[in-house]
């Protein structure tokens, strides 16, 4: 069977089950399978797979319409411009929290002491935020947090990916208790979903990604009111916090906020949805 056809079948059963951008999918799942980039898969769309490369493909496409996400099927996901390495240990990482990537650099780069920057990324799951800020900031010492010692594996394989094992340093324990000092920069992303949220998640996010990394308890909050408790002492002078939020938490988080930083210059960023995003919290700013 030539690519072009098998593309064709596999499109058709995806879109059947109303999985979204069935073509792409399909592309992802033949182009995993052969090792080649898109632009190869299209010029040799009319080469013939071998009996042995249908077989495969054809085990691949059930896969995905069970509810897998085609990330765990080829086990990578891009994340600013990155290449990361996932498996069902870890959340598989979402564009708006590049949005979180975002913020933190700029704050960085206008800290009077970029040089000597030390930043703790906690509940690093896949270690996405962590390597993505360590690329963009050659000079910064990063720590890497996550309760969860299988995150940790697979956040150890991406640093090796990435060259990163010497500098970004991984921690297991509770949100910033296995801190060893005080940081400038603390990005989280961390479990949001409210157990009512919880209940009615998709089957491919419900079925197949750690609930550990999901779950944020009855507002989704429980996680972030902890972290909130635990920062003021382990951020110096100067320094700042940028947390990813859930839908509608923003006005919630607030209040939580003034709870622990009465004193702190906060900001809230939208997504490109115009939902709020990111809390970014600067305690020595105000």
């Amino acid at each position: 069977m030539r690519f072009r056809e098998a593309l064709r079948r596999a499109r058709e059963a995806l879109s059947s089950q109303n999985i979204n951008d069935a073509h792409l999918e399909a592309e992802l799942l033949l182009r995993h399978l052969l090792g080649i980039e898109r632009a190869q898969l299209y010029a040799d769309q009319e080469k013939e797979l071998t009996p042995q490369q249908l077989q495969a493909y054809e085990a691949l496409v059930p896969r995905r319409l069970s509810g897998e996400p085609s990330a765990y099927i080829v086990g990578r996901r891009e994340f600013y411009s990155l290449d990361f390495y996932v498996d069902r240990r870890v959340l598989i990482p979402r564009p708006e929290s590049e949005l979180l990537v975002d913020k933190a650099l700029e704050f960085a780069r206008e800290h009077p002491d970029i040089s000597h920057l030390v930043i703790a990324d906690v509940g690093t799951g896949c270690g996405n935020l962590a390597i993505s800020l360590a690329v963009h900031l050659p000079q910064a010492k990063i720590y890497a947090s996550d309760v969860s010692q299988a995150a940790l594996e697979v956040a150890a394989l991406n640093c090796q990916r990435h060259k990163m094992s010497q500098r970004i340093h991984l921690l297991q324990g509770y949100l910033l208790e296995p801190l060893p000092e005080k940081v400038d920069i603390i990005v989280a992303n961390l479990p949001y979903i409210s157990d009512e949220e919880m209940v009615w998640l998709g089957p491919e996010v419900r079925d197949f990604e750690p609930h550990l990394a999901l779950a944020g308890g009855i507002q989704g909050l429980d996680l972030v009111a902890g972290l909130l408790s635990q920062a003021l002492a382990k951020i110096r002078q100067g320094g700042a916090l940028f947390v990813e939020l859930g839908q509608g938490q923003g006005v919630t988080v607030l209040a939580l906020v003034r709870k622990h930083f009465p004193q702190a210059a906060v900001s809230l960023w939208p997504d490109l949805s115009g939902m709020d995003r990111v809390l970014g919290i600067c305690p020595g700013s105000a």
